[in-house]
């Protein structure tokens, strides 16, 4: 509470100092675009230097949590001095979109640069980057012909084995979601019962927790996603770096749907005093050049096909993606939640 009431007063002094400078900017200035953030990378702080640098345009940015984000939204309806909506989930921006926050944009850069699953089907967000929610195992207790897809990790063989965060969090709830609209809302309940079953622990703490507790012998595999490795890796940490080389990775269901992917998105907020600024902010971001940075910086795919992912993650091989519209994920985030409920996923 205490950090989404700072968070308000940020957006106050934010909103006030912009009404200031709508006074005060001239006509052929080349303007402004407010940026409404959940991401909190230095590679974003990057980006937006170099958008600032290439056009002119001055980026004004409030980080709090996508649910925070929204609701702030919703208080400062008309008013909303919003420009850009970035979260880092899919299922935050199909609930943006359906709360009637965000507007659709005809533009040809984001229409012939993302694909078709990677975005909103009306055209009110994108997706920027992507990230695989993957299995990693201790290899010394492991042969990886053991693993093969998320449901298998159901079965009595994975009994007090796996490792992941909980419930509550949203790159969980996606991967549920998926697993509805794949497998039908029965299947998929059966499903979350036994993987609440073979759980090693009481879920507790991010994807780099469960990457530590396999190293630690608390349970033998984790779901975690992929750029959670690639930070591990490339940490300054000493110990973070160890428990990264420890464990493996694996890809799921690649001998049919694909292993599950999200992205982080954006949109332009339904009243953008900036549009055009938005726009051309969101093009940036799927460009060449941005994306780039966000593949070697982060470590997430690039959703730019002219772009390759980082070294790493190429090491890791190519890899089958589940092809489901992400729109999907948002669809069905409140039964994946009620049905984490019924099945104790704490």
């Amino acid at each position: 509470m205490r950090k989404f009431l700072l968070a308000l007063a940020a957006i106050a002094v934010f909103t006030s100092c912009k009404n200031e400078k709508k006074t005060e900017a001239s006509s052929d200035s080349p303007g402004e675009v407010n940026v409404y953030t959940h991401r909190h990378y230095a590679a974003d702080q990057e980006l937006f230097s170099q958008f600032e640098e290439t056009t002119g345009i001055k980026v004004n940015v409030i980080n709090a949590n996508a649910d925070e984000l929204i609701q702030k939204m919703n208080i400062e309806g008309e008013q909303s001095p919003a420009d850009v909506l970035i979260t880092v989930d899919a299922g935050r921006l199909t609930r943006a979109k359906d709360q009637g926050l965000l507007q659709a944009v005809e533009s040809e850069v984001l229409n012939n640069t993302v694909a078709s699953h990677l975005k909103d089907p009306d055209n009110q967000w994108f997706g920027l980057t992507k990230r695989a929610r993957i299995i990693v195992y201790a290899p010394e207790r492991v042969d990886s012909t053991e693993l093969s897809t998320y449901e298998d990790l159901a079965t009595s063989k994975w009994n007090d084995r796996i490792l992941v965060r909980s419930s509550e969090n949203i790159y969980n709830q996606s991967l549920f979601a998926s697993i509805i609209v794949n497998n039908g809302e029965e299947a998929a309940r059966e499903w979350a019962k036994g993987l609440v079953e073979n759980m090693a622990r009481t879920p507790k703490g991010n994807d780099r927790d469960q990457v530590k507790a396999v190293v630690a012998g608390e349970g033998d595999i984790a779901i975690v996603n992929t750029y959670y490795i690639g930070n591990l890796l490339n940490s300054e940490d000493p110990e973070e770096v160890k428990a990264g080389e420890a464990v493996k990775v694996f890809f799921p269901n690649q001998e049919g749907r694909g292993t599950h992917i999200n992205v982080s998105g954006a949109g332009v907020a339904r009243y953008a005093p900036n549009k055009e600024n938005a726009v051309r902010f969101i093009e940036f971001l799927v460009s060449k050049e941005a994306q780039e940075v966000f593949a070697n910086s982060n470590y997430e795919y690039p959703v730019n096909t002219e772009v390759q992912p980082a070294q790493l993650l190429q090491s890791w091989g190519e890899f089958k993606e589940d092809s489901l519209n992400l729109s999907k994920l948002g669809e069905f985030n409140k039964k994946a939640v009620l049905i984490f409920d019924e099945t104790g996923w704490k």
